[in-house]
């Protein structure tokens, strides 16, 4: 099978998968350029209320395919940024799923996420130092975000792997689970995120991302979502809420 990006969509999840076993699942410029528009199809889509990046096998992203940096390395990063970017704007909630190597492009990829589950033994990287390569100003910041400059510097200076334990403690992972045990834990948390309400997590996200300061959109849209009854309704009537706002 050629590298691509696969995906599928079940119980109100849809499911990404980088696809390249022959290179540790690194990203083609063909995969990178397909990632967008997959994403916007996925957004799209009413049947999906959250969206699960993993790679195939035992590896989550080695990064971006080395022969890709041989035409035009600057090319190659406005590809792996625009995927980035895209990822990060998604509007519903993203969960990365991480096993063996999350380095490079595949850091980025994962920390575009807003959430990102690990299988203990995988390794994390932000390898630009090793290539001679400046690392985007967009993706640096969303690093620091996520880890803290001290943290963000020592993966940067370095290009080091680093383990799940250290991962965990700086922040870019958020659970660590024994081998086996990821996809279950995987979809365990994505019942709960499709449970809740669109409208709480599309505000939250925009919120918590920055990309916005729009109190009065959303409180006009919490106003005339019927969200807010149902979910007091339900609460005190004991059962499990139906929310009815979707992001259009």
């Amino acid at each position: 099978m050629e590298p691509q990006l696969l995906h599928r969509v079940a119980d109100s999840v849809a499911t990404v998968v980088v696809h390249h076993p022959a290179k540790r699942n690194a990203m083609t410029a063909a995969m990178w350029r397909a990632l967008p528009p997959l994403l916007d199809g996925l957004a799209a889509d009413p049947a999906v209320r959250a969206l699960v990046l993993t790679g195939e096998g035992g590896t989550f992203c080695a990064g971006a395919d080395i022969s890709t940096l041989r035409g035009s390395p600057r090319e190659a990063q406005t590809l792996a940024v625009a995927a980035e970017e895209a990822l990060a704007a998604f509007p519903k909630p993203t969960l990365a799923a991480v096993r063996g190597h999350c380095v490079g492009g595949g850091s980025q990829l994962a920390a575009a996420c807003d959430l990102r589950l690990a299988e203990e033994g995988a390794l994390f990287g932000v390898t630009p130092a090793k290539l001679g390569i400046v690392y985007p100003a967009s993706s640096t910041r969303r690093l620091v975000a996520l880890v803290g400059p001290a943290a963000a510097k020592y993966l940067l200076f370095s290009g080091e792997l680093i383990d799940t334990e250290r991962a965990l403690r700086t922040g870019l992972v958020d659970e660590v689970l024994p081998a086996g045990d990821l996809d279950k834990r995987v979809a365990e948390l994505t019942r709960t995120l499709v449970s809740r309400s669109q409208l709480t997590q599309a505000a939250a996200k925009e919120f918590a991302d920055g990309r916005a300061d729009r109190d009065a959109h959303w409180a006009a849209q919490a106003a005339g979502s019927g969200d807010t009854a149902e979910g007091v309704a339900a609460f005190l009537e004991r059962r499990q809420p139906h929310f009815t706002w979707a992001v259009s």
